[in-house]
């Protein structure tokens, strides 16, 4: 509903703007050289959270569990290589992380529902554990960089009979730990993308709705008593795209699990939903392969939009009160596509994903990952940020909490307008889809101050550049004045992605 009523307004829209403004010339039309874009209301018709671009570290990168690096298969959802736990002692990555605040850091993955909480059982030596010194130093980075944390705790019941029968005495001994030493969790969820328990640990460990809801239930209780202030965040389903959900009625809980919470009287703060929009080669679910050229295609970015309004329908149904957040997102499932996920290639969906969340009532979006696989914003082994990382950078200085609407009628370009933080005005991002530039003609935004136009050789390119200048941090910051120097223009580059800022 929401994407028809969005081209039924970009079809009016074109039949005002167009006869109400001159026409470009016949020959930028009849070739598709131009397009024009209008705010439709001056006034805000959304509002994300201030730390509304986020992102995760997985549990497996924290740990040192199975990850994807080097791995070209996947078992029971992971990586089939083991890697050594992440140092987050102070250092680069604080660097880059203070640099894409203020965030929520969400630690997470396949391996959250694994993990071990201080020791491994006497029958499991080689499990994965967290150990204190791991939880300490996960904190401390946390604290000095000013983020707020979403964890992902255990759920763990792999076999049929024990669904309903959440036990939180491990919990409680992370929880009780925490405590003592003023460990803050901020936002907690039981059990990694549980509707999709079938395809990670066998047809038989798939929870039904209802025993979920019990479970949640206890979970909530167990929170409590230790954290009373933490939001509780859920269902965390996994969303493929053209499938949704998948089986029918076997993995399709997410409605079932929000309408048996509020009959039990378990209220979800946050309701969140995972997607990617493309897989990669490892996974062994191909609804939409990761390839170069449909990274690019308009039809393989709509379907984000339309369950995130699904999943909007349900929370107004069962939790208006509820946030919806979208907890989990990357450009490939199973650790990205390589030569694609790591590439200028992959800003595009992102842009376009982070501009069409805000309206589709995400307040916060959580990017897998920080760090860790081909899809992680920052190379885990070379410690080097890739252009996502840029594009990221660019949207926290550029787009600001309050959320416009805005229209094309071109088919190639995707528009989106926040307010331009700490000053007054907006700002507009025109991601031009085409291998052409593209004449813009604005209207209702006001005058145009500044540009940053973010431009690869190629799309396959490891190098993003900003108005023509590659990004780099010099005595550990990046400003986006070091970008200001190029001239004023009203046309896009092909394949780009832009801000245009208004007074």
């Amino acid at each position: 509903m929401f994407l028809r009523t969005r081209i039924r307004l970009s079809e009016r829209l074109q039949f005002r703007v167009w006869h109400r403004h001159p026409r470009p010339s016949q020959a930028l039309a009849r070739h598709g050289h131009c397009a024009q874009v209008a705010l439709q209301d001056n006034t805000p018709i959304a509002r994300v959270d201030p730390r509304y671009l986020s992102y995760s570290i997985d549990i497996s990168v924290v740990a040192g569990g199975f990850w994807w690096e080097g791995s070209s298969d996947i078992r029971k959802g992971l990586g089939t290589l083991r890697v050594p736990p992440l140092d987050l002692s102070p250092g680069k990555l604080d660097l880059f992380v203070q640099a894409l605040g203020p965030a929520y850091l969400r630690v997470g993955g396949s391996e959250a529902d694994k993990v071990h909480y201080f020791d491994a059982p006497e029958d499991e030596p080689h499990s994965l554990v967290l150990t204190r010194k791991m939880w300490d130093e996960l904190h401390a980075f946390i604290q000095r960089n000013d983020l707020k944390f979403s964890f992902t705790i255990k759920y763990g019941l792999f076999k049929r009979s024990q669904h309903g029968d959440w036990n939180g005495s491990e919990l409680e001994k992370l929880l009780q730990y925490s405590r003592e030493h003023q460990y803050h969790i901020d936002v907690c969820e039981l059990g990694n993308e549980l509707n999709a328990y079938w395809a990670f640990h066998g047809l038989t460990s798939q929870p039904r709705a209802r025993k979920l809801a019990v479970d949640y239930l206890t979970f909530r209780k167990t929170i409590a008593g230790f954290l009373p202030d933490a939001k509780i965040i859920g269902p965390g389903s996994a969303f493929w795209p053209k499938l949704g959900e998948t089986i029918r009625p076997f993995s399709n809980i997410t409605r079932r699990f929000l309408e048996t919470s509020r009959e039990l009287d378990s209220p979800i703060d946050i309701i969140d939903w995972h997607y990617y929009p493309f897989q990669s080669e490892r996974s062994p679910i191909r609804t939409r392969k990761a390839t170069l050229p449909r990274m690019l295609k308009p039809k393989a970015l709509n379907d984000f939009s339309r369950y995130a309004q699904q999943m909007r329908l349900w929370r107004d149904e069962f939790f208006p009160d509820a946030e919806m957040w979208t907890g989990e997102t990357g450009s490939a499932q199973c650790g990205g596509q390589a030569k694609i996920s790591d590439r200028f290639a992959s800003c595009f969906w992102f842009a376009d994903q982070l501009g069409q969340g805000a309206l589709c009532a995400q307040k916060v979006m959580i990017r897998q990952s920080l760090i860790g696989g081909e899809y992680g914003m920052i190379d885990r082994l070379t410690m080097k940020p890739r252009p996502d990382f840029w594009l990221s950078w660019c949207w926290k200085q550029l787009m600001g909490e309050e959320v416009y609407s805005c229209v094309t009628p071109s088919h190639m370009l995707r528009c989106y307008c926040h307010k331009t933080p700490e000053v007054q005005g907006k700002t507009l991002l025109l991601i031009n889809l085409s291998g052409k530039p593209l004449k813009i003609l604005d209207y209702g935004f006001g005058k145009k101050a500044r540009s940053y136009s973010l431009t690869a050789k190629r799309l396959s390119g490891k190098k993003l550049y900003i108005n023509g200048i590659k990004p780099r941090f010099q005595k550990g910051a990046v400003r986006l004045t070091d970008f200001d120097k190029k001239s004023m223009s009203d046309t896009l580059p092909p394949y780009s992605i832009n801000f245009w800022c208004f007074e």
